[in-house]
């Protein structure tokens, strides 16, 4: 869900920032779809904020990894702290239960449960695979029956990677894992479609953004390139960060020109620029027709003529 490689060594000083609402003149609306309005500057002054995720109640969580906190957006647009010591956590989702379920880039998927505190404040849904340690999972996404699909790239992990490869694993409601993906450079960004029949799968290490047919939970079919993200000028081979997906199969990638728009089809609809590059999306607020982008040292929102999908497993 995003390229720590920029992370610590970048200064905030090489980051091109606005104080103020980008004009909606800057961002044509995509017909059907937004902005609907101008993008505003939400919080500001993180190292580096990635994996929002909205909750049933309205609440927005994020994580700043290199201080490596979870924090939380209310309603009310407040901020807060909501997990201390979070072992560099990254992509986040709500699972049905509420639990805060988090990709902790020091090996682990954990889930946190907001109204309990202490040992019973967090559970350990997995840190293995075949008695080694993942290399640093980074982004998930919950089917309706509980499992988790998540990516496992090479950022922050140690060297030589614990897994020797990277890969895309899911873990059932029992607990089993297993692997499902080890031939893509790096898969970041992992979503499914709104019918749960498509795996979407983001390498940050090449241009094509892969699909997969959903078999059964937990079982792929081949994979197809689903499209080709648009470059920067002079650039090729970049691929995407996180991503989220609207209630027509919209997908929104963030990229290095800023929110890549694609139908279901795989078509450009357009791209949302912002100040700063986006690392992840998420839909949230009252009639989720709000995107929250965590783009490098701050979070934004754009108001949006459509809403986003609200998957089951956050039901």
């Amino acid at each position: 869900m995003r390229r720590l490689l920029v992370l610590i060594g970048a200064t905030v000083g090489m980051l091109a920032l606005s104080s103020s609402p980008r004009a909606a003149d800057d961002n044509p609306p995509i017909p059907g779809i937004g902005p609907a309005g101008p993008i505003t500057k939400l919080h500001t002054g993180f190292a580096f904020v990635e994996g929002p995720a909205a909750d049933r109640e309205g609440n927005v969580y994020f994580t700043d990894i290199p201080n490596e906190r979870i924090h939380k957006i209310d309603p009310a647009g407040k901020l807060s702290v909501f997990k201390e010591q979070s072992r560099h956590a990254n992509g986040l989702m709500v699972n049905a239960k509420g639990e805060i379920v988090a990709c902790e880039m020091d090996g682990r998927v954990v889930a946190y449960d907001p109204k309990a505190s202490g040992d019973k404040a967090y559970r350990i849904i997995a840190d293995s695979y075949m008695g080694k340690r993942f290399n640093a999972p980074n982004d998930l996404v919950i089917d309706r029956s509980g499992g988790i699909y998540f990516t496992d790239p090479s950022f922050r992990a140690p060297m030589p990677l614990p897994q020797e490869k990277t890969a895309v694993y899911y873990v059932s409601p029992q607990g089993m894992v297993s692997r499902l993906i080890d031939n893509l450079p790096n898969p970041n960004g992992v979503i499914l479609s709104p019918d749960e029949k498509t795996l979407y799968v983001i390498p940050t290490g090449q241009a094509e953004m892969m699909a997969y047919p959903v078999e059964a939970p937990g079982k792929l079919g081949p994979g197809r390139v689903f499209c080709t993200l648009k470059q920067m000028e002079g650039r090729k081979g970049t691929g995407g960060d996180g991503l989220t997906v609207d209630a027509k199969g919209n997908l929104y990638i963030t990229s290095q020109l800023g929110l890549q728009v694609y139908n279901p089809e795989g078509k450009l609809l357009g791209i949302i620029r912002l100040p700063e590059q986006p690392a992840n999306v998420t839909f949230g607020g009252k009639d989720m027709k709000t995107l929250y982008v965590t783009a490098r040292t701050s979070v934004y929102t754009i108001p949006m003529e459509v809403a986003g999908h609200v998957f089951p497993a956050g039901q």
